[in-house]
């Protein structure tokens, strides 16, 4: 399919914005739900634990490298753990020593200090495995997540984009993944080592002082009450700076987009002030959602100083009454100490935890969007003449405003179809149902008398070329930019479909020919030769229907002429669509459908059209007076 711009639609609707605290609760998956969505097929986005969960389920597939990581992680948590047991087992040999006023055994004490380094290496080695193999796992999960939102946007229906604003949609394409990718990265290590520290640690608490023990774990209660209300309390700032964040960046593409325009009409304060506006609110919403999650430090720290103070003074009493040797104390104040930093790690990661999550919350709201309706999964029919015929056909964009309703027609093979009407006639949504880019609501659409709905999308549109208004250019070369109509064509059809299209003549004024790069918007163009390279994409294509929608509008009246010729040459064999406001341009169609209020209120060639003299002639005679004026 040769097409140059997305097609048109609806003005897009911003939709109301949740407020700040409210979770995302992203719609449920229609009957042409996917396997895009990740393993939890179908479940909302809408609390913390429900999306952590969803989150940590797609890493299912990397599964047998996830048990990897768990049992290096297992072996480096408990050797380093029993490093402090070792060296209070060395420490007891240098105090017994003394207290027996005999010589320290400093081979004992030399095969202990090297059991110990032996130890500490062999868990450094395992946690570098450990963070290898997983780096390898996040990555691969946040790959598959990317390529899932990738096909997630290629199978939403063209009324999803209608009402996203395009730099919301792309902070979650982009932000909101990357944001997840490094949460990951940074917390899964992390979490897992300071759980598996906390077990290994206590267990040795265990093994040296039950009591002690005991008096440590108190410790974990009171640090997972705080933890708990501060998360609940941070949540949802974190969830309204990501979409703080997704809302300005919406409004920085459009302002960049529209930036001639915003300096035209003089708006730049306007922008500029909106700007400052919304990054006020992205400043507020980060300031509140850090500083409340970074109280937990300061609060973790407190409870694990005093924890340390308690453990050290019970400890003192119970070497004075013998139950302890020192080495065990000063051991077990070591795994006090280790106790509580893998506690106060996992709080330090909570902040990141709850930015990842309210970062996943708005991917899967995007993965869990209704998506078009399946294609059909039966044989393409031959190639035919391009006879299409709309048969009863009912279509609105909102249910409440019907637009199109009980619309029959018959494009017969090789005619020249124009649409005219005034704006809002629902003239580019005719073709767009051709298109399938909507679907219907009633009726049917038929190409060579197979219904559209019963043809994959991709063997319906290899078979339409389409030229919009609004020209859409990639940034590439020209060559590229034509060959997109069919990449495959020689350099010789290349160069007559270019010469038949007056693409040729203006190429050679280029320095570098058609190898002259274009920008994305095709800035160092002018319009109107944009809009010919367009044209020329179609022709090269060769499509068996084509669809016109006001594809001169950009060019001189010259070359608009020159155009009308070649185009005429390009809908010789094939049917033809062509949509237009100047009434002058469609006097050779074989048929002018007259749109009002989405239904054909008029019919025929221009000759007996006029001298019916309803709508199409006062459409005439207003652009005919208005150009003689």
């Amino acid at each position: 399919m040769s097409t140059t711009a997305s097609p048109p639609g609806p003005a897009p609707k911003g939709g109301a914005e949740m407020k700040e605290t409210e979770r995302i609760e992203a719609p449920m998956a229609g009957p042409g739900r996917g396997p895009m969505g990740g393993g939890m097929v179908g479940q909302k986005a809408a609390t913390f634990k429900a999306s952590a969960k969803r989150l940590m389920w797609r890493m299912a597939p990397e599964r047998g490298r996830a048990l990897a990581v768990v049992a290096l992680a297992v072996g480096s948590a408990f050797l380093l753990a029993y490093g402090p047991r070792l060296l209070g087992h060395a420490t007891d040999l240098v105090f017994d020593a003394f207290l027996a006023d005999r010589a320290v055994d400093f081979d004992a004490v030399r095969t202990t200090l090297l059991q110990v380094v032996a130890v500490y290496a062999g868990g450094s080695v395992l946690a570098w495995g450990q963070g290898y193999v997983l780096n390898d796992v996040v990555q691969g999960t946040v790959r598959r997540m990317r390529s899932d939102v990738e096909d997630k946007v290629n199978a939403l229906p063209l009324e999803y984009f209608d009402k996203q604003p395009r730099g919301e949609l792309m902070s979650r394409v982009t932000n909101d993944i990357d944001n997840i990718s490094q949460t990951l990265q940074q917390t899964m290590s992390q979490l897992l080592t300071a759980l598996l520290t906390v077990v290994a640690v206590l267990s040795m608490m265990f093994w040296i002082s039950p009591l002690l023990a005991l008096i440590a774990l108190v410790s974990v209660p009171i640090s997972m009450f705080v933890t708990s209300r501060i998360m609940r309390r941070s949540q949802g700032q974190f969830i309204a700076q990501w979409r703080r964040t997704g809302r300005l960046n919406a409004h920085i593409e459009e302002s960049f987009s529209g930036h001639a325009l915003v300096n035209v009409f003089g708006r730049r304060a306007d922008v500029e002030r909106e700007f400052a506006e919304q990054n006020e609110e992205l400043y507020q919403a980060s300031y509140k959602a850090q500083f409340v999650s970074g109280l937990i430090m300061p609060v973790m720290f407190f409870v694990g100083n005093l924890n340390y103070v308690v453990v050290a003074v019970v400890g003192g009493l119970r070497v004075t009454n013998g139950t302890l040797t020192l080495g065990e104390v000063q051991a077990f104040i070591q795994y006090s100490r280790t106790f509580m930093q893998p506690l106060t790690q996992i709080a330090s990661m909570v902040n990141l935890l709850q930015s990842g999550v309210a970062s996943a919350e708005r991917v899967f709201e995007l993965l869990d969007a209704d998506q078009q309706v399946p294609d059909s999964t039966s044989d393409v029919p031959p190639t035919g003449a391009g006879e299409v015929r709309f048969e009863h056909v009912s279509f609105s964009y909102d249910p409440a405003e019907p637009l199109i309703e009980d619309l029959s027609l018959v494009a017969s093979p090789g005619q020249t179809v124009a649409i005219v009407g005034p704006t809002g006639a629902g003239k580019t949504t005719l073709v767009n149902l051709v298109m399938r880019f909507y679907e219907l609501d009633g009726g049917r659409i038929t190409l060579d008398g197979t219904d559209i709905t019963a043809m994959p999308r991709s063997a319906l549109r290899s078979r339409i070329g389409m030229v919009l208004q609004d020209t859409w250019l990639f940034a590439g070369t020209i060559r590229d930019n034509i060959l997109y109509g069919r990449p495959e064509a020689s350099e010789e059809e290349l160069l007559a479909a270019a010469r038949a299209t007056f693409v040729d003549r203006f190429v050679h004024s280029l320095p570098d020919g058609y190898d002259t790069v274009v920008d994305e918007d095709g800035g160092n163009l002018s319009a109107g030769e944009r809009q010919l390279i367009t044209i020329a994409r179609a022709f090269l294509a060769d499509p068996a229907l084509l669809i016109l929608d006001e594809a001169t509008s950009s060019v001189d009246t010259r070359t608009e002429l020159l155009l009308q010729h070649a185009m005429a040459a390009l809908r010789t064999d094939r049917t033809s669509f062509v949509i237009a406001h100047r009434l002058s341009t469609i006097r050779d169609a074989d048929l002018i459908l007259v749109m009002e209020e989405g239904r054909i209120v008029e019919q025929g060639d221009h000759d007996a059209l006029l001298a019916s003299g309803g709508a199409y002639a006062r459409l005439y005679r207003s652009q005919f007076d208005a150009a003689v004026a």
